[in-house]
């Protein structure tokens, strides 16, 4: 009769734990090779769970980052603009730690996990200036949080208003390249240039405007500034 008997085993999880595993163990070669699979299963898939996202990509300071939001006004901005995207962000990195500078509710940082969990599938696409390591110089850096640091804590401006009384999220990112740098990332429209003839749009427009609706307001939109020509798109997942 084959001799049988508990063993306990011991692993350390990705959390700095400990859990203890009690598996019955039959003195056979092939029951021990299955035993053997299951603890290296079990361990790369601790490793694998570990992994930060900036394992995967090296992101750089200033780096721009365009998702599918999930918010009620997403799908009237992607049709009006006839883009996909309609959230993005300026990518900082403080203290090692990647954050994602935006113009939410009120303008924050916001760490890159929980950035690209708030999208839509955690779809996103990074987008890099052309010759990037050249103009973004130190010197230049400290220029753009300088120029980003006037508008944190500020409201998000639901009405696309060009002024710096409360600001969008494409806005945001614009006004700290071009006020920094002297650099326009997108072209500048205006209200009426977009494709405003969708029921979607028209009511979202009514939300907001009610029956004066700006149709002569500035804009820098999310898909103007992912369609930019000094752009490079550097990563997508």
């Amino acid at each position: 009769m084959i001799k049988e008997k508990y063993k306990q085993l011991f692993l350390y999880t990705q959390f700095g734990g400990i859990r203890t595993i009690t598996i019955y163990i039959r003195y056979h070669a092939l029951v021990m090779k299955k035993i053997h699979y299951i603890i290296l299963s079990l361990i790369l898939l601790i490793s694998c769970q570990s992994k930060s996202v900036n394992s995967i990509f090296h992101f750089e300071n200033g780096d721009i980052i365009f998702q599918t939001s999930k918010s009620s006004q997403s799908k009237a901005i992607q049709i009006a603009t006839k883009s996909k995207y309609s959230h993005m962000g300026i990518v900082y990195n403080v203290d090692n730690k990647i954050y994602i500078y935006e113009a939410v509710q009120p303008v924050k940082l916001t760490p890159l996990t929980e950035w690209i969990n708030r999208g839509e599938n955690s779809h996103y696409v990074v987008k890099r200036l052309i010759n990037s390591k050249n103009i973004l110089t130190f010197e230049n850096l400290i220029k753009m949080r300088d120029i980003g640091d006037r508008f944190i804590g500020k409201n998000y401006d639901l009405y696309f208003e060009w002024s710096d009384k409360r600001i969008y999220c494409s806005e945001l990112v614009w006004k700290i390249y071009k006020e920094a740098l002297g650099l326009e990332i997108g072209k500048l429209e205006t209200l009426k240039d977009f494709d405003l003839t969708n029921n979607i749009v028209q009511s979202k427009m009514i939300e907001r405007y009610g029956d004066n609706i700006p149709l002569n307001e500035l804009v820098i939109s999310p898909a103007s500034m992912f369609n930019s020509d000094k752009l490079e798109t550097v990563y997508k997942n």
